[in-house]
């Protein structure tokens, strides 16, 4: 599996291109405010987008997918429970300054917890965690010789996603990374929606959500 993971638009958001050695097909995570980056990266390693997947549905995560989807013919999915958040791109636009906000599209199916996606040798399972929206979901990515996760705006190096936003609590994302995320290996690495990747068990040690007492 080659992974690749940088910081597209004004957000930085941690998009992360997966792609299988051997068949060049690949995923796309969070690729929404990165379309361009993303496309440049997919022609130069002449791989294929098979999946565009997101964590959640803010736009710095999701927005401009349409546009990405016309660009590699891939199959766009989202949790069910983020669509009405989908919905407000308009919305999100003018909390963030932006000027216009990118069209919305019909997505092409859902992520439910529990689906296994698979390219060649890599697999990608989608585990629903609640809290930051009420669709987040985090990924499970493997080889077969590695495990990673992908956290989205769940879980942080030292924090975890807001959840003020609408339709969860704090309650429902410590909930989700206890029941979800810990019960990782310490030395799965993680891949956060933002800012430097982290380790399981950095965060079930040292991680201020996350200690007891």
């Amino acid at each position: 599996m080659i992974a690749q993971t940088f910081a597209v638009g004004p957000l930085a958001c941690n998009c992360t291109i997966l792609a299988d050695e051997t068949t060049g097909d690949a995923i796309v995570v969070d690729g929404g405010d990165g379309v361009d980056e993303v496309a440049e990266r997919l022609t130069r390693h002449g791989w294929h987008a098979k999946y565009l997947i997101h964590t959640h549905a803010h736009i710095d995560h999701i927005g401009d997918l349409g546009r990405l989807r016309e660009l590699t013919g891939a199959t766009a999915l989202l949790h069910a429970a983020d669509l009405p958040l989908y919905r407000t791109l308009e919305l999100q636009a003018r909390w963030i300054g932006l000027a216009y906000a990118p069209p919305i599209v019909e997505t092409d199916g859902e992520l439910r917890d529990g689906d296994l996606l698979s390219i060649g040798n890599v697999s990608c399972r989608v585990l629903h965690t609640p809290g930051h929206t009420p669709g987040s979901v985090c990924f499970e990515t493997s080889d077969g010789r590695k495990t990673r996760l992908l956290t989205g705006d769940t879980l942080f190096a030292g924090s975890i996603g807001r959840w003020d936003l609408g339709g969860t609590s704090m309650e429902d994302i410590v909930n989700s990374i206890r029941t979800k995320l810990l019960a990782y290996d310490d030395a799965t690495p993680v891949v956060p929606g933002h800012g430097p990747f982290t380790t399981i068990g950095i965060e079930r040690n040292s991680n201020p959500y996350l200690i007891d007492g």
